[in-house]
């Protein structure tokens, strides 16, 4: 029963992670595999180590826990809301950019790809679609600690092999969208957030 509802936390949990990926896939078609795995080795471990600090905190600071259980999905909201935003918004203004440069006659210079996914907002992304799984720090509270350590575990590995399929998807669609591709990511980041402060406020 342990490793059954492990998997189903972890296919749960994952799908904000999955449907960022995708978004990430989407504005970065070319990824390589490398960081791909970096990527979804970063969600992976977001989802393993939630559901533990819920576990320490329900056996620690419960009463502090219970308030912050309020904040969790304005805090994945907030977070994902900026970060598409912010995608959507330089996106826009380099097509407008390159628009103008067209209308001048002045032919754009092609730059070199840049990632869109750096480090820093790799690991907000990371806490915005896993900071949910704080709660399941409530479901096996009662659970031993190594029990609650292995039922992580598996959450990460489940996390971690959506969130690899996530991003080739991703990838997949991007290719054919270009710049297009950036505002559409954005656009899916934006639903996740507000997914996610639906499901805390009224599930």
């Amino acid at each position: 029963m342990l490793i059954i509802n492990s998997l189903l936390f972890g296919v749960g949990l994952a799908m904000d992670a999955f449907s960022v990926s995708v978004a990430n896939g989407l504005s970065e078609p070319n990824m390589k595999p490398g960081k791909m795995s970096i990527v979804a080795g970063c969600y992976a471990f977001f989802q393993f180590a939630m559901p533990m600090i819920g576990w320490v905190m329900v056996h620690t600071i419960i009463a502090i826990f219970g308030g912050l259980r309020r904040a969790i999905p304005w805090v994945g909201f907030i977070l994902l809301l900026f970060i598409g935003g912010k995608m959507i918004i330089e996106t826009l203004a380099d097509i407008k950019k390159e628009k103008a440069l067209k209308a001048k006659g002045i032919t754009p210079v092609e730059e070199e790809e840049k990632p869109v996914l750096g480090f820093g907002l790799l690991v907000v992304q990371g806490i915005a679609t896993s900071i949910d799984a704080l709660s399941v720090g409530l479901t096996v509270a009662d659970y031993h600690v190594t029990t609650a350590l292995v039922s992580s575990i598996i959450i990460a590995v489940v996390t971690f092999i959506l969130c690899i399929l996530g991003l080739k998807l991703g990838k997949f669609v991007g290719k054919g969208l270009g710049k297009y591709a950036c505002i559409v990511g954005g656009g899916v980041l934006i639903g996740i957030g507000i997914e996610i402060l639906i499901k805390g406020l009224f599930f």
